[in-house]
Formats: C-alpha cells, sequence, structure tokens
C-alpha cells in the first residue's frame, strides 16, 4: 500500500480540498483509494474533513463500505488546536493510529493521509507532525498557497522535508483573490523550480510525479 501524506505550510491551505481531488484522479485512474485522517481536533459532534473524506472514498471504493468515520480520524479532539494543546500535553498513543492504518492494508491500493496544520505543529511533548510521516515512511506532498509571503513559507517547509530526507514534491494551491501571485511570486518559482505544479490546472502532472517519487 502507497501512502502519500498531504501537509501544508499552515492550516487553511487547503489540505482536505487537494486531497479530495487526489482521490478522484487516483480512483480515476483504476487505484483502490482511501482517505485517512490520523488526527482532527475541533470536533464536536463529528469529525468535519473526517466526514467528508469517508463519504469520498466509500463513493469511488466499495471495499471501503463498512468502515466508520472512527476509522478514517481515530483520534479526535474537541479544541481547535494544535494536538499537544487540545489532549493537555498528554502523549499519543502512536498504536491507535498504527492499528487504525492497519484496516486499510487490504482495502486499497494508495492511502492519502491527511495532516493538522503544517509540519512542526506539535502532536506531543515529543512529536511533531513531520515525525508522523517519517513514522508512515510516507512519500509527501506539501501543500502551499499563492498569496505574499508563498515564497518563505514554501521554501521552510520544504528545506524541512530535505532535512528529514522525506520523498516530496509541493503544489500551489492559487485562489480566486491571488491574482498578484503571477508578478509578485511565480517568477521566481519558475526560476528555481523546473517542476511547477499550479493545483487546479496542472493534478495530472503532479499525480504523474507523486508516483515515482
Amino acid at each position: 500500500m502507497i501512502k502519500i501524506f498531504v501537509t501544508a505550510t499552515n492550516t487553511d491551505i487547503g489540505k482536505t480540498y487537494v486531497t479530495k481531488l487526489l482521490l478522484k484522479e487516483l480512483s480515476r485512474r483504476g487505484f483502490r483509494i482511501a482517505a485517512f485522517k490520523p488526527i482532527e481536533t475541533g470536533v464536536t459532534n463529528a469529525p468535519l474533513d473526517g466526514t467528508e473524506l469517508l463519504t469520498l472514498s466509500q463513493s469511488l471504493n466499495q471495499e471501503l463500505e463498512n468502515l466508520h468515520v472512527d476509522d478514517i480520524v481515530p483520534i479526535q479532539f474537541s479544541l481547535p488546536a494544535a494536538p499537544y494543546i487540545a489532549n493537555d500535553a498528554k502523549d499519543i498513543d502512536l498504536n491507535t493510529i498504527d492499528n487504525a492504518v492497519k484496516k486499510f492494508e487490504k482495502l486499497c491500493d494508495i492511502l492519502i493521509i491527511e495532516g493538522a496544520g503544517g509540519l512542526l505543529v506539535p502532536i506531543d511533548s515529543k512529536l511533531m507532525m513531520v515525525d508522523l510521516i517519517k513514522h508512515f515512511n510516507a512519500k509527501t506532498l506539501l501543500v502551499s498557497h499563492c498569496n505574499l509571503g508563498c515564497i518563505n513559507d514554501t521554501l521552510l517547509s520544504l528545506n524541512l522535508l530535505q532535512q528529514y530526507n522525506i520523498p516530496h514534491t509541493f503544489t500551489l494551491n492559487c485562489r480566486e483573490n491571488n491574482d498578484s501571485f503571477k508578478t509578485v511570486s511565480k517568477p521566481y518559482f519558475d526560476t528555481k523550480f523546473s517542476d511547477l505544479f499550479i493545483f487546479n490546472t496542472d493534478i495530472k502532472d503532479l499525480v504523474d510525479k507523486l508516483l515515482v517519487i
């Protein structure tokens, strides 16, 4: 089972949006897919992101029909904060996450794992989100934004992934109000990166890259 971890330069960058479109594209190519979100905070009645991911995954892969949202999101906290804070600084039991992942091994070819926040979001006193990626031995897709400051934010996260020797690529999730991106940020990316993926237009090429890194 191939594991692809979707992370971002910060919160509210579009991880769930990107994850859902990746699921659709990979399913279109004939892969049995599933989504997994190890930890979700800000949960009141049911995890919102996890519910969306479960609904879509089940519509694309009938082998997931017996799964519950708690299988998609095994660890849930009510406070909308970093897991370290939402869990009162208690340690997270990775066995809970590992046991949840095992349920997918015979049900899908590719598991898309959506992180919470960015790479240095504290999970507990010992682990950051980037450590969870290493734990999964997953290849990684970094989602960045197209606002002013995206160059700095993207490079910081890419440098961290390189330090951890994590196979990765990145995409820029541009939104309707990012009119200035083409003139104030894109020229730098065009110069420094041979593979530049703007998510809405380059998803097929992006998936090609994800499958081979």
